[in-house]
């Protein structure tokens, strides 16, 4: 969702204000559980249409079976949608995650790569994956724009943006540096629970008093 064109945009030391309160209130840890870079990403081309909830019971069992490319090699494309049946859109997923696995062993000397460019050349494996593997994995600020991000990045008054990609590069540009790693947390878990599509809970959330969504409910 876009804001209106008649919404005011949040000023610097608003936004400052704006991820300080979030960072006093939210803990920026991800929801998918791993414990490798590959279990991450395996989860993560999960997750796509999923819940994390649904992808963790199923990862936690291929963790302990798979824990490396060249085992799930050793499966047929079927064995593989056998093991992730529970996950929508399974088939295209065991599809990609066989492609991955054999990048990875091919390419990459079975380890994930830690570049955009690289992890961006994996089947199956966009901008917003590549973001939450680098952010995650490895450390880097880079802002992965989900459902979440976008919407409560728009709805707020953060960014003005028709489309993710446009929403993270403004994001990139007015987060401040300090809390630029967790960023991405702060936002996706402050949509999941508080700001949400259709129930927004206006009167609980912390950062009300600076978000100028037209249609938020007064507290």
């Amino acid at each position: 969702m876009s804001p209106s064109p008649r919404q005011r945009l949040l000023k610097p030391a608003e936004i400052e204000a704006f991820f300080a309160i979030l960072a006093a209130h939210i803990d920026p840890k991800p929801e998918l559980d791993w414990e490798t870079p590959f279990d991450l990403l395996v989860a993560v081309v999960l997750s796509a249409q999923c819940t994390d909830r649904t992808v963790n019971r199923v990862t936690a069992r291929l963790r302990e079976r798979y824990p490396k490319p060249t085992d799930y090699l050793a499966l047929s494309e079927e064995q593989v949608q056998e093991e992730i049946r529970s996950i929508g859109l399974f088939r295209n997923k065991a599809r990609a995650i066989l492609g991955i696995c054999r990048e990875l062993r091919d390419h990459h000397q079975g380890e994930v790569p830690r570049t955009r460019e690289e992890l961006e050349a994996l089947p199956g494996v966009g901008r917003k994956t590549a973001n939450v593997v680098l952010n995650i994995a490895f450390g880097q600020p880079t802002l992965a724009v989900d459902t979440h991000v976008f919407r409560v990045a728009n709805r707020t008054g953060l960014v003005r943006a028709s489309n993710p990609l446009e929403t993270e590069r403004q994001l990139l540009h007015k987060v401040p540096q300090g809390v630029m790693l967790h960023a991405h947390h702060y936002l996706i878990l402050h949509g999941r629970y508080t700001c949400k599509a259709r129930t927004p809970d206006c009167a609980v959330c912390p950062v009300a008093s600076l978000c100028t969504w037209p249609s938020k409910v007064s507290q």
